[in-house]
């Protein structure tokens, strides 16, 4: 990585930003925002970094055998937010050390700098807390991303070649988080249906779909999962493309599916359209869902 350097003077020289809106809670008598309220804004955001990096961070440190403890926050004040503005919190790793990883980051509103920030995170063994060497595939999955490359190695195939990740996805996702019995999610269509699993950069699942073939040139697309804590940064956005890459290939004309009717937007944003009525499955409320290829 680079060595640590001033913050870039413009947003869009970071790769990551999130966004928010400052709360009526965090400004002070003077109103704007409480000095310390910032140190919570990067803190919210290196929470969205990790999951940028499609890495599920409790699930990722413990398969990395550690975690990352703040050594050090220094921040330094140019302007001040107030109640209601909208806030882009940007951030960068800067630098890897043997243990530490650096973050430099900024807080714009709009165009005007308000806040930088330098963050010094150790790798440390989680029961002793004492610092031992960043593994190498998180320095990897750290570079990759501040140089511009994808987070996600997406594969497809067959059941026999992808199952048994998809169904660890599915599995916390249907049966451990929507406790749906583990009898109804397993089914004979798994062995003729095409496959989609995505793995982030240490090699975890973290979201899967199937592909079956349904009647008369119409695909049918289920078991749509992405774990809980990475939903909305666009991994099951990337398994519906690849589904729908390989119903296209195939000759398909169209796609449906039964979507639960909390995700029928997700859906609605990738171009599907609504067609009946809400109905009951395997205990929640779902929608029929079509895409005309």
């Amino acid at each position: 990585m680079n060595a640590i350097r001033t913050p870039p003077p413009q947003l869009e020289n970071f790769r990551f930003s999130h966004r928010l809106r400052v709360r009526w809670a965090e400004v002070d008598m003077q109103k704007i925002v409480f000095n310390a309220h910032y140190l919570m804004y990067f803190d919210t955001a290196i929470s969205d970094y990790w999951r940028t990096l499609a890495l599920p961070y409790e699930q990722a440190m413990h398969e990395l055998g550690g975690d990352l403890y703040l050594k050090k926050a220094s921040v330094e004040y140019h302007a001040s937010a107030r109640f209601d503005d909208q806030l882009d919190v940007a951030l960068q790793c800067q630098h890897i050390g043997n243990s530490s990883i650096v973050f430099n980051g900024a807080i714009y509103r709009g165009d005007d700098l308000l806040v930088t920030c330098e963050l010094i995170y150790v790798f440390a063994d989680p029961v002793t807390q004492r610092a031992t060497p960043v593994p190498d595939v998180l320095r990897q999955v750290l570079r990759n991303f501040e140089d511009g490359q994808t987070v996600l190695n997406l594969q497809t195939g067959s059941w026999d070649d992808l199952g048994w990740d998809a169904m660890e996805v599915r599995i916390e996702v249907f049966v451990d988080e929507q406790r749906i019995a583990l009898e109804l999610e397993n089914d004979a269509d798994d062995q003729s249906a095409f496959h989609a699993v995505a793995y982030n950069g240490i090699g975890q699942a973290v979201a899967t779909g199937r592909l079956l073939a349904g009647q008369n040139g119409q695909g049918r697309i289920g078991r749509m999962a992405v774990k809980r804590v990475l939903r909305g940064s666009g991994q099951g956005a990337a398994v519906l493309a690849a589904l729908l890459a390989e119903a296209t290939r195939r000759g398909d004309h169209e796609l449906a599916l039964h979507a639960q009717t909390s995700a029928q937007g997700f859906y609605e944003r990738r171009g599907f359209k609504a067609r009946g009525d809400v109905f009951d499955e395997v205990g929640l409320k779902h929608i029929e869902m079509f895409l005309t290829l």
